[in-house]
């Protein structure tokens, strides 16, 4: 790896960093607001108990299976909102001119953009989804494959966000669009996909990535095939490419509202 590369991916780490500091000025809010995003999480294991109560499965999944999805799903969203947080508010970057900021800093612009904000909520959900691991599905496999999947995950979820945030180079009121491409993503991600078929499925795995951001890793985890996993990398680093791509093409495009101060 590059010294330029290791650089840049140091002061990434650096700003995701400060921000998690800044938040813990007040610390009764940040443990309060990790606390409580937490708990939110956990009533929706009540919902699955009484469902699997009245049948024995769910769309080809046990209670155990689905707990492991809500985990990946929640540890994915964490992580996301965690590192990338303003992947998912970046419309508003480029439709006020708020992208000036970043334009006259000496660093990688999209990272820059990337790590700006984080989410102090999202650490719940991150440690939930570790939580429901180990008390549901517990072992030294499950376990790497998970941490491995919550990071590809985490990298497909921001790279969708950014893919349909970069729309607002192009086009009007895409902000709107690009907010229900990326929450239909987490709507769909809490449910087994044996429920769904058709064009629907078809959906879920062409068009909304949740099938190789979610679906996918648990599938893998309750079975493993190493096709299927080299299958997931190699999506995460297409859909990572692409978004990259059409993120920097849109910003050739950015009219800027002379926004000119740089960021502390």
């Amino acid at each position: 790896m590059s010294t330029a590369v290791k650089n840049e991916l140091r002061v990434c780490m650096l700003s995701v960093k400060y921000n998690i500091m800044r938040e813990m000025l007040n610390k009764v809010t940040f443990l309060t607001n990790i606390l409580f995003m937490a708990l939110n999480n956990a009533t929706f294991i009540v919902q699955w108990v009484i469902l699997f109560s009245l049948r024995e499965d769910i769309g080809g999944y046990a209670l155990r299976d689905v707990m492991l999805l809500w985990g990946l799903a929640a540890s994915t969203f964490g992580l996301a909102h965690i590192l990338f947080a303003r992947a998912f508010s970046l419309p508003d970057l480029i439709i006020n001119g708020k992208l000036d900021a970043y334009l006259v800093l000496p660093k990688n612009v999209l990272l820059s953009v990337l790590t700006s904000q984080t989410s102090v909520s999202a650490i719940g959900d991150l440690l939930y989804g570790l939580v429901i691991l180990c008390v549901f599905s517990l072992s030294i496999g499950r376990f790497f494959l998970f941490v491995l999947f919550t990071v590809t995950g985490a990298v497909i979820y921001t790279a969708f966000a950014l893919l349909m945030g970069s729309l607002s180079f192009w086009f009007v009121r895409a902000e709107m669009f690009a907010g229900h491409m990326t929450s239909s993503m987490v709507s769909f991600a809490t449910y087994p996909d044996g429920i769904f078929k058709g064009a629907v499925k078809f959906l879920l795995y062409l068009v909304i990535p949740v099938g190789m951001a979610i679906y996918q890793p648990v599938h893998i985890m309750m079975d493993f095939n190493a096709g299927r996993l080299l299958a997931v990398l190699g999506y995460t680093l297409l859909l990572s490419a692409a978004a990259v791509f059409v993120f920097y093409r849109g910003l050739r495009r950015y009219s800027s509202s002379n926004l000119m101060e740089a960021r502390g």
